[in-house]
């Protein structure tokens, strides 16, 4: 499979994510402008990443502008048509405003942006060690999407502490059920506020991030 990295003006995870999935997963990457349309060189099987940053600045509300941007605009299609799309931070909050995933991201619970290590869990095996840095990443949907993410296992990543536990000390920003990771009800889009580009290599002395793309793509 090859992967698609969508740049806007003010992504600033763009590079990262080229370099990890480049250099660290030996993935084939193509960076896509913003402006742009093309995506015929994409298959079902390939992945289209919208990476984190600040999109046109996160005017308005995070991404809402860009929900509207040429690109987007072949990446809501080529989603509907059954493609993989990945969204990671901004790239999450592009997705939900663009309706691909349900629910909305708010400001963090204390009013501050936050940047650290946390631990994640899939609810299968270990707790992985992937850092976070955004200012609104509080998961919120309604009772009803909540009830359905549960019925269908969407909920892909949860909060946790480093031995696994999910418990509000390890919620850094009051995200709904600790929730980390959702994906649609066909599984092709997913979407996470933690940033696995920036735990792949071992110059970084982490590489919790590969079992993340090992998981939602089976690359490793």
């Amino acid at each position: 499979m090859k992967f698609g990295v969508v740049i806007f003006p003010g992504s600033n995870c763009d590079r990262d994510m080229i370099e990890a999935l480049q250099q660290d997963m030996n993935q084939e990457v193509i960076p896509l402008w913003h402006k742009d349309k093309d995506l015929s060189m994409f298959s079902s099987e390939d992945c289209i990443v919208l990476p984190g940053g600040f999109s046109y600045g996160d005017y308005l509300r995070c991404g809402a502008i860009a929900r509207f941007s040429p690109m987007m605009q072949s990446v809501i299609a080529f989603a509907n048509a059954g493609g993989k799309v990945l969204g990671v931070c901004n790239g999450f909050q592009i997705l939900c405003e663009s309706g691909l995933l349900p629910g909305v991201l708010l400001r963090n619970a204390d009013q501050k942006f936050t940047c650290k290590n946390v631990h994640i869990s899939s609810g299968k095996g270990e707790a992985l060690k992937i850092p976070i840095a955004h200012g609104e990443g509080r998961y919120y949907a309604s009772e009803e999407v909540l009830q359905q993410l549960q019925a269908n296992n969407q909920v892909l990543y949860r909060y946790c502490e480093d031995s696994g536990a999910v418990s509000d000390a390890a919620n850094p920003n009051g995200t709904t059920m600790n929730i980390a990771g959702i994906c649609n009800e066909k599984r092709n889009v997913f979407g996470m506020m933690p940033h696995p580009e920036r735990a792949c290599s071992p110059l970084l002395n982490n590489t919790d991030g590969r079992k993340v793309f090992e998981h939602l793509f089976g690359i490793s």
